[in-house]
């Protein structure tokens, strides 16, 4: 696949990232592979080494890869626990073939509910928040339920698109370029009740674990809010900040 390096506004190392970063997550390269050389992307694409070597070392830090001398960039392995303690997101840990995410509610601007999770700014107060609300599935078996708070602040038509089967981060990244960079999360067990057993199918006082997150952002004072039910029965999760 040959990419327009000329689209304007994203710069040429990303496109070769994302496309390569597409290719590894959806099983086009498989753990041991080896992905083509610098010389062959720069031809393919007509793009410079510099621009191949800033894609690869992106891959690289992402943990999707690692580089030998004399060999080339080889594809790790993909995990297959829930990644949602990562930053790097499920839709990342896990893949898309196996995945699925239904939208149950948004995204919708709304005021900030009354007594939020975490603190927040004077701006984030005055400008609402962007409400979404998901569960997300493995193999169809509803793993958790995902409650999404971002600040409506110079996010154009971000309610205008469509969400169901779509990664949260992936569209933050690539249209908005607001990478996760980190952040702090609160965890705890909870007996499922009222509406979280029928959303996760689960039977009434099962345990639950209940995450609340903060995740920095590549923009300045931005941050992306979560509560999150998760149910660990199948699927250990993992990550680190």
């Amino acid at each position: 696949m040959y990419i327009h390096v000329s689209d304007k506004g994203i710069p040429q190392y990303r496109k070769i990232y994302e496309l390569l970063r597409k290719h590894i997550l959806e099983g086009v390269y498989q753990e041991g592979d080896i992905l083509p050389s610098e010389n062959e992307l720069c031809r393919l694409h007509q793009i410079t080494r510099p621009t191949v070597r800033h894609a690869l070392s992106k891959l690289t830090n992402d943990g999707l890869i690692h580089q030998h001398q004399g060999k080339g960039s080889i594809v790790h392995q993909i995990p297959h626990d829930i990644g949602i303690l990562s930053v790097s997101g499920t839709t990342s840990a896990i893949g898309k073939k196996i995945l699925k995410t239904h939208i149950l509610s948004g995204p919708t601007i709304i005021k900030w509910p009354g007594k939020f999770i975490f603190d927040l700014s004077p701006v984030e107060l005055e400008s609402g928040c962007i409400f979404l609300e998901r569960i997300r599935l493995v193999n169809e078996i509803p793993l958790f339920y995902d409650i999404s708070y971002i600040a409506n602040v110079n996010l154009p038509r971000f309610c205008s698109r469509t969400f169901e089967n779509k990664s949260l981060f992936e569209i933050l990244r690539k249209n908005y370029s607001i990478e996760i960079k980190g952040g702090v999360q609160r965890l705890k067990a909870i007996s499922a009740e009222g509406k979280i057993i029928d959303i996760l199918k689960v039977k009434k006082g099962k345990p639950i674990l209940y995450l609340e997150r903060k995740l920095e952002t590549s923009r300045t004072n931005f941050f992306v809010y979560s509560s999150l039910y998760c149910n660990t029965e199948t699927h250990a999760l993992f990550g680190a900040f």
